[in-house]
């Protein structure tokens, strides 16, 4: 089974387009990265390391400390397709991260995005 080309690329290519999309809607890189922290368990000298190495996105999700058991609370549609219905559990997480990213940019206050 071919792998889809997100799970290779590195997540920091894509990481300044989450800045990028949510600073022209007037947010931060801190929510950025508060985001990705509540998902994943990186902290912040976790993440800029990552960053750095140039990590793939599977490696960044199938490493993640501590992925968030809350996650499973993120409904809706992402690319045409709703979150909770992807079976394969490495783009479900990628998914998730952007599904937050897009509500981040939307102007979604964080205790709703983080679901709490």
């Amino acid at each position: 089974m071919v792998k889809h080309k997100i799970y290779t690329m590195s997540f920091a290519s894509v990481y300044p387009l989450y800045i990028k999309k949510v600073e022209r809607k007037g947010r931060t890189k801190s929510e950025v990265d508060e985001i990705i922290h509540w998902l994943t368990g990186y902290n912040q000298q976790q993440l800029e390391a990552l960053i750095e190495k140039q990590t793939n996105f599977e490696t960044f999700f199938s490493e993640a400390p501590q992925l968030n058991p809350s996650r499973t609370l993120i409904k809706g549609v992402i690319c045409g397709i709703r979150v909770e219905e992807i079976e394969e559990p490495t783009m479900r997480e990628i998914r998730y991260l952007d599904k937050l990213i897009d509500e981040l940019a939307k102007g979604k206050s964080m205790e709703k995005i983080l679901r709490q």
